[in-house]
């Protein structure tokens, strides 16, 4: 760790930083959370964000129940959002109670002391009036009077002081980029472009945020070090901050650029995916056509009706919705026609846990419908990840003729990472798997491509090629309606097979760590991280592991039968009762000890957990 000063204050540079915004839904902790997350971003930073709020619109102010919090990890090869902070932000009682399970002893707690008031500790159950000793809390403390400067920074604006106050958050977001040496320039440009329709806003925000900036440098006696994040050597290119859902966006709309169509998106608002039909209406200009459904049925039914019309049909939701769709699925299954489904997964049954995170449904993905009707299975690793799954969902849809299911989950979706502008040129192309001209007086509508199975697309109006498909079983042949045995038992093994084939175009399972472990983690979806940082943990300590993380489920890459069969041990993580575990014991007959590390608890996994149970499964080879 080096160090420098700045007038009388240590500088001191770290290679990653933890900071926790915490305080009132009202509080603005997910907009502070995303500024200083882009901020890290445009500075190089690599990032991981975790978003954690509450699912009912406003719980009783200063309350346990209302708090919401967005954790920040920055720095050089960042992975997870962290297991603990350096920073917790507390912009009231509640939040301190709520969060301090996240502080080590070196954490530093920022908090706005004019709400550290008699009333506000009642509120949040506090028993005495000193809350640092009764939870027991000896770490260093910077206590602002945020409250008080926000009001005296906006003296000159005649707006009422709970619209003031709003800007609280900005007044902790200044302090902290005077703390960690973040330049102001970039958070001010995003306030005027968040403000663009307000511009007195905008002013307003930009004044606190450069007063909370201004108070860290002026009172710097009792703010004992600053801190600068050590740069890191990027590949050059442009990057910025993204989340799942805006990566998810961008993958379709590359995808249905790269195959020479329109996209259409039909979905019914729900939390956690609400976020993608949001982005994608941004782009009509690209050829992108949405509609804010009034349900679940009617979301993916328009979606199989664009892509009978030859658009890229897409329709996305999260578990609940993907109950509801799963009839009008099978109907895609049946007529054989590309369509993206996306689930953003999120904690269950039912309602479950709206706004926190859970792989609740990878069963229900690849078994949650009537009959034989198999649909590819694809879930990203990362936030950046959530592109390429994406642009790759769309590409086998429409070149296998076949439903995808996208599961993504809430970890991944509302959190970001780095992601550098990819360069389209360098992706594969996409061909979507259409009739041609010289096929007319030979084609039916289940006649296929020998090599994949995929029947030909034609899209209705196509001069020669009237046609009739539907939910009713078809002659394989003719394509007329059948109830022949044979050809039923014929058309069920095609729909499988083709789903098998396309692990000729999918990666092979690559392993990495230990070459010559005996034990074999696997992961899927957004526990990667995770699971890496533990892995890279134990071995870094001595023992010997290897990591193998599934993008693609269904099929499965062609590989992975021969990867698992090298372990004595095979140890699944997955945030579920051991659903991927179950689905790989089924798949192959006779594996090694299949073990299971398992979370239900809709946060994401704890390394420090994951490393301790790992490392208790390599004691009983």
């Amino acid at each position: 760790m080096n160090t420098d000063t700045d007038r009388d204050v240590v500088v001191k540079t770290i290679q990653d930083l933890v900071v926790l915004f915490s305080g009132d839904s009202g509080d603005g902790m997910q907009l502070a959370g995303n500024m200083f997350s882009t901020l890290c971003a445009v500075l190089g930073d690599d990032i991981s964000t975790f978003p954690d709020y509450p699912a009912e619109i406003r719980a009783p102010q200063g309350t346990l129940g209302g708090v919401s919090g967005f954790k920040v990890h920055a720095g050089k090869d960042v992975l997870t959002p962290g297991d603990h902070c350096d920073v917790l932000v507390a912009m009231n009682p509640a939040a301190l109670k709520r969060e301090r399970h996240m502080l080590t002893p070196q954490s530093i707690v920022i908090i706005d002391v004019d709400t550290f008031t008699p009333a506000e500790l009642k509120k949040a159950e506090y028993t005495t009036e000193d809350p640092f000793e009764e939870l027991g809390i000896h770490n260093e403390v910077i206590a602002a009077p945020f409250t008080q400067m926000c009001l005296s920074s906006l003296a000159k604006y005649d707006t009422p002081q709970p619209v003031k106050l709003k800007s609280r958050n900005m007044m902790a977001l200044g302090l902290l980029c005077w703390i960690y040496d973040r330049p102001l320039e970039h958070a001010e440009e995003m306030l005027r472009q968040k403000f663009a329709s307000k511009p007195q806003v905008a002013e307003a925000n930009i004044r606190v945020l450069r007063d909370g900036y201004n108070y860290g440098h002026n009172v710097h006696a009792s703010i004992s070090v600053r801190y600068k994040i050590e740069p890191k050597l990027q590949t050059p290119g442009t990057y910025t901050e993204i989340s799942g859902n805006r990566a998810t966006a961008y993958g379709l709309i590359a995808a249905a650029e790269k195959a020479g169509l329109e996209l259409f998106l039909g979905s019914y608002p729900i939390t956690p995916a609400t976020d993608i039909l949001h982005e994608l209406a941004k782009h009509k200009s690209l050829g992108v056509k949405t509609v804010q459904c009034e349900d679940e049925l009617s979301g993916i039914c328009m979606a199989i009706g664009a892509s009978y019309a030859g658009d890229l049909g897409v329709t996305s939701t999260s578990g609940p919705g993907l109950a509801l769709k799963s009839e009008a699925l099978n109907l895609a299954v049946m007529a054989e026609l590309p369509l993206v489904v996306i689930d953003v997964q999120r904690g269950g049954p039912s309602t479950g846990l709206p706004t926190k995170t859970e792989q609740a449904d990878l069963l229900q993905a690849l078994f949650g419908r009537n009959g034989e009707s198999p649909v590819p299975v694809v879930s990203p690793a990362t936030p950046a990840d959530c592109f390429e799954c994406a642009y790759m969902a769309a590409k086998v849809a429409l070149e296998h003729m076949t439903p995808v299911i996208l599961l993504s989950d809430a970890f991944l979706a509302n959190g970001s990472a780095s992601w550098k502008l990819p360069d389209l040129s360098k992706y594969p192309p996409i061909a979507p798997h259409d009739v041609t001209p010289e096929m007319a007086s030979v084609w039916t509508p289940y006649r296929r491509d020998p090599a994949t199975l995929a029947r030909y697309r034609a899209v209705p109006g196509t001069p020669g090629f009237c046609h009739v498909i539907g939910g009713l079983e078809k002659d394989a042949e003719t394509g007329a309606i059948s109830y022949d045995p044979d050809n039923h038992e014929r058309m069920i093994s095609a729909r499988r097979r083709k789903v098998e084939l396309i692990d000729r175009d999918i990666p092979q399972l690559s392993v990495r760590g230990a070459a010559d472990a005996d034990t074999l983690v696997i992961g899927w979806g957004g526990t990667y991280g995770h699971i890496l940082e533990a892995v890279d943990r134990i071995n870094r300590d001595g023992s010997r592991v290897a990591f193998a993380h599934l993008q693609w489920i269904n099929p499965l890459p062609s590989n992975t039968e021969q990867v698992l069969r090298r372990y004595k041990q095979i140890i699944v993580c997955e945030l579920n009762c051991g659903q991927l575990a179950a689905y790989l014991r089924m798949r192959y007959q006779h594996l090694p000890e299949v073990r299971q590390v398992n979370r239900i608890q809709g946060q994401p996994f704890i390394v420090d957990e994951l490393v301790d149970e790992i490392t208790n499964y390599l004691k009983q080879i």
